[in-house]
């Protein structure tokens, strides 16, 4: 049985790349899209918020000389690719989809609408969030913090490359400690790679708990939801 009613599942862009380091792997896309249908039939509603790193990334567009600005609003269009992506895979596999976008682009996005996303979700339809807050200077980890909060999900599906928060990246370095259980307060003083301090202070100010595991190991999203201990628990 599953624990918890709704959730977010926040992807980053290069999770759909994976191996490829960039751009989508079909293999990956439908090996994720197939474990949150298996979500959504033990009745748990679900949205999704992905990145774009894949495609274009805006922090490293503006490193690279251009305005942060315009950089931000290029990642924005990669997440709304990638959410398309997300949502052909998924309704292939026979599951309703709706991408609400945060930019108006009404050719292919809904608008985002809290209480329209808030009834997607009820009638048992996987809502995907696209183009961020619709801000620059905003990340998509912010962007999954505010949604969560907006449409009362009762945690955040963290999905990255590695099985939880460490002290350190653990790819580099080899004693690196990883943490069972941290609070939000934590997490932003030791300043641990989990997610931005935006992201991180919007989720410790509304109580949202957050679960950091590895994405890449099958089952993860479900064992998550059945409430085994996966990755890394962030609560107040």
């Amino acid at each position: 049985m599953a624990k918890y009613r709704r959730i977010l599942l926040k992807l980053s862009g290069e999770a759909l790349a994976s191996d490829l380091g960039y751009g989508i792997d079909p293999k990956t896309l439908d090996t994720i899209a197939r474990e949150c249908k298996a979500v959504t039939e033990l009745g748990v509603e679900l949205a999704i918020v992905i990145g774009g790193g894949n495609i274009f990334r805006g922090v490293a567009g503006a490193s690279a000389g251009m305005d942060r600005a315009s950089a931000d609003y290029m990642g924005m269009l990669a997440t709304a690719m990638n959410s398309l992506a997300v949502q052909d895979a998924l309704e292939k596999l026979g599951v309703q989809t709706r991408v609400q976008s945060a930019i108006a682009m009404q050719q292919i996005a809904e608008p985002y609408i809290r209480r329209k996303a808030i009834r997607h979700l009820e009638k048992g339809r996987i809502v995907i969030f696209a183009c961020g807050t619709g801000n620059p200077y905003f990340s998509t980890d912010t962007a999954a913090a505010l949604r969560a909060a907006e449409i009362d999900a009762e945690i955040i599906l963290k999905a990255t490359k590695v099985d939880g928060i460490y002290d350190a990246d653990p790819r580099k370095v080899p004693g690196a400690k990883r943490f069972d259980r941290l609070t939000h307060m934590d997490a932003l003083q030791r300043r641990l790679a989990v997610m931005d301090s935006t992201a991180l202070s919007l989720c410790m100010d509304n109580k949202l708990p957050i679960v950091v595991f590895d994405l890449h190991r099958p089952g993860n999203i479900m064992r998550v939801v059945l409430g085994e201990e996966v990755g890394t628990l962030v609560t107040a």
